[in-house]
Order: C-alpha cells, then structure tokens, then sequence
C-alpha cells in the first residue's frame, strides 16, 4: 500500500468576476472571516477556521468564458461540510433567499446514502455543494 504524500487541501483558488460579490458571499453567508487581502493582485483570503479560499479578481470578467461543467477542463466544484443535517436544510433556507445564490437542487440523499447534499451557484456561477454526513 501506498501512503499519501499530501495531507488534506490547503486552499482553494477561484478566479471570480466581482471581488467584492464573492467575500461578501462567504463572509454573510457561510460565515468565512476574511483573514487577508491583496489588493494590488487583486485577492482576497476567506477562512471557515479549516479551510482558505483564495479568492481572485478576474482581469476582464466581461470577456471571460463562463466554465461549462460538461466541457470545461478544471474546477467543477468546490465542497464544503455541514456538521449535520439540519443546518443543512436551514442553510438551504436561507441561500435560497439570497439574491446572489442560485439553487442548483435542495438537501437530497447523496448516491441513496443517509448523506445529503445540496448544490448552489455563488456570485461568479461558481458551483458549490454543502454536504452532511450521515449520523453515526
């Protein structure tokens, strides 16, 4: 058996079309805290206390090509895990609210497990999914 040289993901980097849109998403609506900037690049650096999400101002957002998750090589989506099923169904609730979120499908039963997932567009149509594991 082989052991894995890497320890879990670092970061994350998404190249996004408005910088300010996509941190005030994480900050209000998964509570990420920005923990640094860059504005000269620009980039800014969102945490949930686990997890970093570099995120990067597209140079000319009007002329970039949307990512197609059926032909595009590259990030399909970024996943995030809820501690449990019910603050799942109230994130739900709440990004479904949202002006800048786009509900891709509700909390449904990931591959007929007792995991649930949900898939959300972000500011940028970035798609995201937010799972929760089964209960032990």
């Amino acid at each position: 058996m082989t052991t894995a040289k890497t320890q879990g993901i670092h970061h994350a980097g998404l190249t996004v079309p408005n910088l300010a849109d996509a941190k005030r998403f994480f900050e209000e609506a998964l509570g990420f805290h920005v923990v640094g900037e860059k504005p000269e690049y620009p980039a800014a650096f969102v945490s949930d206390g686990t997890v970093m999400i570099t995120l990067w101002q597209a140079e000319e957002p009007d002329s970039a090509t949307p990512f197609d998750r059926r032909r595009g090589i590259g990030l399909h989506h970024i996943a995030f895990q809820i501690a449990e099923g019910e603050t799942l169904d109230g994130l739900c609730q709440m990004l479904s609210k949202r002006s800048d979120v786009t509900v891709e499908f509700e909390p449904e039963a990931l591959g007929g497990s007792a995991t649930h997932h949900l898939m959300i567009r972000i500011p940028g149509n970035i798609r995201v999914e937010l799972i929760a594991p089964a209960k032990h």
